[in-house]
């Protein structure tokens, strides 16, 4: 008898909560494209999501100087951080000795996409389109990838040729 009853409270259980079950979760709503684009900020190898602006690695000069260099040292060389700038020649073996955005970076979209994410590191996404733009052409010409009178936007940035750019082998998704 008592088994009995048992079974008898379990379906009476079961059919009082089955509509709860069939319904779907009710977690928020869904999320207007507005609300995602400032978190959508990744910047593809080909250049895909770069936004508009443009600058000059002169521009840049003075933008380094006021937020980088005191991280990154004079020139890009390191100190307290990472250094930026030089490496040429270092990656030739399966462990590279200096690994730098002149000597191992294989797209130059990807120090744009950096910059713009996490730098400074006290400040991330604090700088303007122009600046980021600005500050990467300063970095690629002190690695001499491209000349000091050059503007990157987001038509050239893409098309620049990094020293490394086939030392990757993709990796299919």
């Amino acid at each position: 008898m008592c088994m009995r009853n048992g079974a008898v409270f379990c379906a009476a259980v079961l059919i009082a909560v089955s509509p709860a079950f069939a319904q779907a979760p009710q977690f928020g709503q869904p999320i207007a494209p507005a609300d995602i684009a400032p978190w959508d900020i990744s910047i593809g190898p080909d250049g895909a999501g770069l936004p508009a602006g443009r600058g000059s690695a002169k521009q840049g000069e003075a933008v380094y100087a006021a937020k980088c260099r005191a991280c990154h040292g004079e020139n890009g060389v390191g100190r307290p951080n990472d250094a930026l700038v030089g490496g040429a020649g270092t990656i030739t073996s399966e462990q590279p000795a200096v690994k730098t955005v002149g000597s191992y970076w294989p797209y130059a979209t990807t120090l744009f996409d950096f910059i713009r994410r996490a730098m400074p590191w006290n400040e991330t996404k604090s700088l303007s389109n122009d600046e980021v733009y600005a500050l990467s052409a300063y970095i690629l010409q002190l690695n001499g990838i491209i000349g000091a009178d050059d503007v990157l936007d987001a038509q050239s940035l893409p098309k620049v040729k990094m020293p490394n750019g086939d030392g990757f082998v993709p990796f299919p998704r």
